[in-house]
């Protein structure tokens, strides 16, 4: 059994890896602003945490650490998204998701480091993004956090080289949750009407289309349960999560940009 604190249990990926991790028998500790939205279920702890505010993060971690007495893994899974043209997000916008998806989580995974390593090892999760390698167009900065993240993911493992403590970017690609309906689309202005109208279709109809959430709860059920597994692992549909990648790994920047171009439907 292991005990396992993960955030943004009560959606999404983060509500399915939950109750697949209970089922199995693992306790977890799960986090989110509403604690009444999380699941109900045994072996469940809910736990409030807003990830606006770094306070917030050790307060959580410390009250669940304090309940659970040492964790084996902690999973960085909360996030929020944005959709519209970099060159009209303002500064708060852009603020505001580098906080959540990237200061808040390189906050936990520092704490978590140095709990794990109190307690003689442990696994660390940050659930990033396929966006971080593959963006998505209208959504500069989600892409940008989730590639500082991975970036900053990266270097820790190196730093971490030889201790007891695995670090693992885990990199879904598109996952049918209720991510978009939290987006707000606004009138962009006839610079980007047409192309936000367009792209956002496809990027809503992927994700409509996308496999559940389950698929990745099944993969993180999984690595808490393996010995060892890979440092960077992808999770999704078979194009998204394993062709593409590879294929773009090799082709020139002007080359990914006019496939990206077609694949979005953008002039």
């Amino acid at each position: 059994m292991q005990r396992v604190f993960l955030t943004g249990a009560s959606a999404g990926i983060g509500r399915a890896s939950s109750l697949a991790l209970v089922t199995k028998g693992h306790e977890v500790w799960g986090t989110s602003r509403n604690i009444a939205r999380l699941p109900k279920a045994e072996r469940f702890h809910p736990i409030a945490l807003d990830l606006n505010d770094n306070a917030s993060v050790e307060r959580a971690f410390a009250q669940a650490c304090s309940e659970a007495g040492r964790f084996h893994v902690v999973i960085n899974n909360a996030g929020s998204g944005h959709f519209g043209p970099a060159e009209l997000l303002s500064g708060e916008e852009i603020r505001t998701q580098f906080q959540v998806l990237l200061f808040s989580h390189i906050h936990l995974m520092q704490l978590a480091i140095a709990h794990i390593r109190a307690n003689g090892g442990g696994t660390i999760i940050n659930v990033t993004s396929l966006a971080s390698r593959l963006p998505v167009p209208f959504m500069a900065a989600y892409n940008a956090a989730k590639a500082a993240m991975a970036a900053f993911t990266m270097s820790t493992q190196l730093e971490l080289s030889g201790s007891h403590i695995h670090l693992i970017d885990l990199q879904p690609a598109d996952i049918s949750t209720d991510f978009n309906d939290a987006i707000t689309l606004q009138d962009h202005g006839p610079n980007y009407r047409e192309k936000t109208a367009t792209a956002w279709k496809i990027v809503d109809h992927n994700m409509k289309a996308a496999p559940a959430p389950e698929m990745v709860a099944r993969e993180i059920v999984r690595i808490v349960q393996s010995e060892t597994t890979a440092p960077r692992l992808t999770v999704g549909g078979w194009f998204q999560a394993q062709v593409a990648p590879l294929i773009f790994r090799f082709l020139p920047q002007r080359v990914r940009l006019w496939g990206l171009r077609r694949y979005y439907k953008l002039p």
